[in-house]
């Protein structure tokens, strides 16, 4: 029989698309459900209590309702924060999204590393481990912006993104003492993807972003290799848990695969 579970991705907001678009090229057939958490967002700048409790819920109440095959938190905070309990708490296969610091100590040549993440993220002891196991040799400088994340949700709502603020968010890496030598950026919120081309063009000088992006969708194909699917994927599914500019962010969403809008 044909498998009609979805694969479940989980953001506070519309950065995890950066992470369905990979593995919607994967995995073509694959039925998916997209789930915004618009009532919680930002994650950013809420607490790790208010994140630890909020997500394994609210995990569990989609995970009735949708019965995936597999959740993907495609969201860097949530990840670092609550993977463990979500993965203690649901018996079927979680994916996380942690910051690529590994892939970037691996290409950087002057062992400088930025880290651009949410506040909550780049303060994270998973993030302290993750520097001293892979990236020990390099100078690693972290910032954490709200406003990139807005600026993403603003861009997908078709809105204006004003270089200034672009620039302003880069200044908190390089104007770091040490921020001039960094060659690489490791983009720790999946929202930051979905502007990095407003990023590099208001770089002080060339550096490579990187984000674990295309290696989630490769783990994503990995779990669910054998696995049968639909002959086609049908109509994606985009949840929001609260108030959502459903009109404004319509075309983008649909560019991804999401053409029908529902409220949890």
């Amino acid at each position: 029989m044909t498998d009609t579970r979805p694969i479940l991705f989980f953001d506070s907001g519309v950065g995890g698309l950066s992470v369905l678009a990979p593995t919607r090229a994967l995995l073509p057939h694959a039925p998916f459900v997209y789930v915004a958490d618009s009532a919680g967002f930002p994650y950013g700048t809420r607490s790790e209590a208010e994140i630890a409790a909020r997500v394994p819920a609210l995990l569990g109440r989609l995970a009735e309702r949708y019965r995936p095959r597999l959740i993907v938190i495609a969201c860097n905070t949530a990840s670092t924060i609550a993977l463990a309990a979500v993965r203690a708490a649901l018996d079927l296969p979680i994916v996380g999204t942690v910051p690529a610091i590994k892939p970037a100590a691996e290409v950087s040549r002057t062992r400088a590393i930025g880290v651009l993440g949410t506040d909550a993220t780049v303060r994270q002891p998973y993030v302290d481990d993750l520097a001293a196991r892979f990236a020990g040799d390099c100078l690693v400088l972290r910032h954490g912006s709200a406003d990139l994340v807005q600026l993403a949700e603003a861009k997908l709502r078709g809105e204006d993104v004003p270089p200034v603020r672009f620039e302003a968010a880069l200044a908190g890496l390089f104007g770091q003492p040490g921020g001039e030598r960094i060659d690489v950026i490791v983009n720790a919120c999946t929202h930051f993807p979905l502007v990095v081309d407003e990023l590099a063009a208001v770089a002080p000088h060339p550096v490579l972003f990187v984000d674990g992006s295309e290696g989630i969708a490769r783990r994503i194909a990995f779990l669910t290799q054998g696995q049968s699917w639909p002959d086609s994927p049908g109509e994606g599914v985009a949840v929001f848990t609260g108030d959502a500019d459903h009109a404004a962010l319509a075309p983008a969403l649909a560019r991804y695969g999401l053409t029908r809008v529902e409220a949890l």
